[in-house]
């Protein structure tokens, strides 16, 4: 074997050093060496050398690392990650690697994590009793970071590739009936923020779109709503528009008209707050804001606003916010509402994911379906 491509040199009995030449330094023109001990017979020291040379001449040859995932993982987030995710999803993966990866094997050297560790540590978390789709999301996490280390040529193989996940199973989805869904719009009525929970409930858009509603989007000649931008809560302080969730989601909705007439009225309310509040109104042409015109916090509407209303509506306080969003979509398709349509109105990627999602309420519908088609052929018959 050539000296500059790679060496095999025996160092005890069973016992060899391999040494694969990197290069040179740029600045001092030092060598610089790749070095692994084989314990076995000289055939499986050749047998290590020819496999890293081919690695070598394919770009893929990884020479292992001391750094240490947490470092690794500081490094891809600010260098990988953050350059192309938005703020709430960075913030997401900061705090699944926080809670789930670096207290188990951050320590670890990037290089010599195994499969079998990241397979244990799943199982050691499921144990604890996280749920199966929060670990299939922190795998998803992690898979990323250590595949961008394969692109770095910091690893020669992705160890996450190899293992075996948890079967998802998917959040049961809470409603609210058609009973309920009247009560929660009549508290509505005496609400300040009612014309949000009304709009949510019935047009389900997702909480950061209709948190992120100017007043331009809200066509009132037409009944219609424009979804085209998202809230966004941003790390350290302060806020921003982001793009929707992914480009089918910037739509336009039919609205209600009893949610039509309580955007006007909102409107009304607003103006006098506004005149009210006089220079201490922060107006950024919001639909839905603070008392002194700044933008909602998803979290405080969630755990205090919805809360209220459904207190003054007599309704469970388990119901998440998210949930109005289920509802839109579950009364919808039970009224017969064509699943395209829905779909649409949800800004979902098909109308098969929309089905797939609401999948409780297509027995209603194919009852209904059975009936209209049975009524239809038994009229035929009595014409003919």
């Amino acid at each position: 074997m050539a000296r500059h491509a790679g060496q095999i040199i025996q160092r005890g009995e069973n016992c060899w050093l391999v040494r694969i030449f990197l290069g040179r330094d740029n600045q001092s023109g030092k060598r610089s060496y790749h070095n692994k001990t084989i314990h076995g017979t000289r055939k499986d020291a050749q047998r290590y050398l020819n496999a890293q040379l081919r690695d070598k001449d394919l770009g893929v040859f990884a020479a292992p690392t001391t750094e240490p995932l947490n470092d690794y993982l500081d490094r891809w987030l600010a260098e990988a990650a953050k350059p192309k995710l938005k703020q709430k999803t960075l913030r997401d993966y900061q705090n699944l690697l926080r809670r789930y990866i670096r207290p188990t094997i951050g320590a670890r050297p990037l290089a010599k994590i195994t499969a079998l560790e990241i397979q244990s540590m799943y199982a050691a978390l499921l144990e604890k009793g996280l749920s199966a789709r929060t670990v299939r999301y922190t795998h998803a996490v992690l898979r990323s970071a250590l595949h961008q280390a394969r692109k770095w040529h910091l690893l020669a193989i992705n160890p996450a590739d190899a293992v075996e996940l948890p079967k998802n199973t998917r959040r049961e989805i809470h409603v609210l009936t058609p009973e309920q869904a009247r009560a929660f719009l009549e508290a509505c009525e005496n609400d300040r923020l009612g014309a949000l929970f009304a709009l949510a409930m019935t047009a389900g858009p997702r909480p950061s779109e209709y948190l992120a509603l100017k007043w331009s989007d809200f066509d009132d000649a037409a009944g219609t709503i424009r979804i085209a931008r998202t809230l966004e809560w941003i790390e350290g302080g302060g806020w921003g528009f982001a793009e929707t969730k992914r480009r089918g989601s910037r739509r336009t909705i039919k609205l209600q008209q009893h949610v039509v007439k309580a955007l006007n009225d909102h409107r009304l309310a607003r103006q006098a707050a506004k005149d009210s509040a006089g220079d201490r109104w922060t107006d950024h042409n919001l639909i839905f804001t603070t008392r002194k015109g700044g933008p909602l916090s998803e979290r405080n509407v969630a755990q205090q606003d919805f809360i209220r209303v459904l207190g003054a509506a007599g309704l469970p306080l388990d119901f998440r916010l998210y949930d109005l969003r289920h509802t839109a979509a579950t009364l919808a398709l039970s009224a017969g509402v064509p699943p395209k349509v829905v779909s649409e109105m949800l800004g979902h990627a098909s109308a098969a994911f929309t089905l797939d999602v609401y999948a409780h309420v297509l027995p209603h519908m194919q009852d209904s379906a059975a009936a209209q088609v049975e009524a239809l052929l038994l009229n035929r018959k009595r014409d003919n």
